[in-house]
C-alpha cells in the first residue's frame, strides 16, 4: 500500500542505515537502523549516535560498518576484506572521493589543493574499527564539530575523524565498489550501489503540485525569464511572489516587503495562501527560489512514493546544532516540498518568524522538529550548482534540482542535467524544423 511506502520512505529509504558485522564468519550481523536507535531525529548525522553505538556494540564486535539504503552487500566478501586489518588499531575504511576544485558545500576546505583530502563515498559503504569508534565517541562528548551546520556529512565525518592530522586519514578499500568503479568481473566487491530511482507506482499528476516561486523586482528582468525559458512550462499551476506587482510576468505582491536574506515572512505568507484553498486545492506545495533549476517530471515521480494525506516535507536535508539537540531542515534553494497536511500542521502549530528576514528554511525546520514531524531527505535535490558536487556522484543520479546561477549558463545546466530525454528530443526536432 502507499501508506506502507511512506513509512519506509521516512525510515529505511531516506534515513541512513547502520549495519554492525560480527568478526566471526559464521555469525549473522546485527542490523541497526539509525532512525530506530533512539527518538532523536539527528541520529542521521552519525556523531550523535556514535556513543550509543560504540558502547552498545563494540563490547562484542570489532567493526561498525555504515551503509546507505542504496548499498548492496556481499557479506562473505566484506568479512574477507575486514579480516585483512589488525582490529586492535584505529581504521577508517572506505572508497575515496575528493574535490576537483574548492566548493561552497565544503566551506572551500583545502582550497589550495582540494584533491589532497579524501572522504568516503557513503553509498559504497564505510567502516570504523571499534578502537577508533570508541575514541571518537568519547571525543564527541567534549569536542563537538567546529561547524554547527551539517551539510555534506561524508566530508564532515572525514574531517572530524582526521582531526587536522592527529587522527587517521581514510584508508582506501577498493572492494567498496561504486556503480562506476566496481570489481564485479572478478567477484571481489564487498559492496555495490543501486542507482535507480525507486519505482513507487504512478507519478502524481502535474495538477497535484502547486509551484510557488519567490522573487523580487530586482530579478524580474533576468532570473524570471530563465525560469520561463526552462522549467515553467511543465507546471500546471504556478505563481510568482514578489515585492512588486508586474502584470506581464505576472507577479503577486503578498504585502510583504523584500528582504536581502531569509525571506521568512514571505514564505509564511505563501504557506497561508496555499492553505486557504482559494488559489489551489492541490495536495502538494513546491517552494523554490527564482534561481532554482528543477525537473518537475522527476519530482512527480518522486512524490508517487509519499502519501499526501500525511504530514510530508521533502527536500535536501541539512542540520543545525545536531551534536547538541539541534534540528534538521530542508534547505530552501534546492526546493522545499510540503504536503497540504504538513502546511496545515505548521500553521496550526503556532510557528512563525521572529523577524521578517529570518532564514525561512531553518525556521520551518525548527517548527517541524517542535511539532514532531519528519524532515525527509532526498539526495536528488541540490542546494548548489552541479560543479559544487563530485562528478561521479551526480552521474549516478537523475537529479531533481540545482540552485544558483553564479558563473554558469543556467539554460545549459538545465538542458544537460534536468531536461528529460524525451524533452531533449522534442527540442531537437523543433530546432531542426525551425532551421529547415
Amino acid at each position: 500500500s502507499k501508506k506502507k511506502k511512506v513509512e519506509n520512505s521516512w525510515g529505511l529509504w531516506f534515513v541512513r542505515d547502520v549495519t554492525r558485522f560480527c568478526a566471526v564468519l559464521q555469525s549473522s550481523p546485527d542490523v541497526v537502523l539509525l532512525h530506530k536507535l533512539s527518538d532523536y531525529d539527528g541520529n542521521w548525522s552519525i556523531l550523535p549516535a556514535l556513543p550509543r553505538l560504540a558502547s552498545q556494540y563494540c563490547q562484542t564486535s570489532l567493526w561498525i560498518v555504515f551503509l546507505e539504503e542504496e548499498t548492496n552487500v556481499n557479506l562473505h566478501n566484506l568479512l574477507q576484506v575486514l579480516s585483512k586489518f589488525n582490529t586492535r588499531k584505529e581504521w577508517f575504511l572506505g572508497r575515496p572521493l575528493h574535490d576537483d576544485e574548492p566548493t561552497i558545500i565544503h566551506h572551500y576546505a583545502f582550497s589550495e589543493d582540494p584533491s589532497s583530502f579524501s572522504y568516503p563515498d557513503f553509498m559504497a559503504g564505510w567502516a570504523l574499527s571499534c578502537p577508533l569508534a570508541k575514541r571518537t565517541a568519547e571525543r564527541v562528548n567534549y569536542e563537538p564539530p567546529k561547524s554547527d551546520f551539517t551539510i555534506d556529512l561524508q566530508h564532515e565525518i572525514a574531517l572530524y575523524i582526521w582531526e587536522e592530522g592527529r587522527g587517521p586519514a581514510l584508508t582506501v578499500v577498493n572492494e567498496f565498489c561504486s556503480e562506476l568503479q566496481r570489481l564485479s568481473s572478478t567477484g571481489d566487491c564487498a559492496t555495490t550501489i543501486n542507482t535507480f530511482l525507486s519505482a513507487c507506482g504512478n507519478p502524481v499528476q502535474k495538477e497535484d503540485v502547486f509551484v510557488a516561486v519567490k522573487t523580487c523586482q530586482r530579478f524580474h528582468g533576468d532570473r524570471v525569464p530563465l525560469v520561463k525559458q526552462t522549467w515553467e512550462k511543465d507546471a500546471a499551476s504556478l505563481e510568482y511572489y514578489s515585492d512588486f506587482t508586474d502584470p506581464y510576468i505576472p507577479t503577486i505582491h503578498l504585502g510583504v516587503p523584500n528582504t536581502e536574506r531569509g525571506h521568512c515572512q514571505k514564505t509564511f505568507a505563501i504557506l497561508k495562501r496555499f492553505a486557504s484553498g482559494v488559489v489551489t486545492q492541490a495536495p502538494w506545495l513546491l517552494i523554490v527560489d527564482d534561481d532554482t533549476l528543477i525537473s518537475l517530471p522527476r519530482l512527480w515521480r518522486l512524490l508517487g512514493c509519499y502519501d499526501p494525506n500525511e504530514a510530508v516535507s521533502v527536500g535536501e536535508r541539512y542540520g543545525y546544532g545536531l551534536s547538541r539537540d539541534g534540528y534538521s531542515y530542508i534547505t530552501g534553494g534546492g526546493g522545499m516540498v510540503f504536503s497540504r497536511v504538513a502546511v496545515q500542521n505548521i500553521l496550526a502549530g503556532g510557528c512563525g518568524c521572529h523577524s521578517s528576514d529570518a532564514p525561512d528554511d531553518m525556521v520551518l525546520g525548527m517548527c517541524l522538529t517542535t511539532l514532531g514531524l519528519p524532515v525527509t531527505h532526498s539526495p536528488l535535490f541540490h542546494q548548489a550548482r552541479p560543479q559544487d558536487y563530485v562528478k561521479e556522484l551526480l552521474a549516478r543520479q537523475s537529479p531533481i534540482s540545482f540552485h544558483k546561477h553564479w558563473n554558469i549558463n543556467p539554460v545549459a545546466v538545465y538542458q544537460h542535467w534536468l531536461k528529460e530525454p524525451n524533452q531533449r528530443r522534442a527540442h531537437s526536432l523543433t530546432k531542426t524544423r525551425e532551421e529547415l
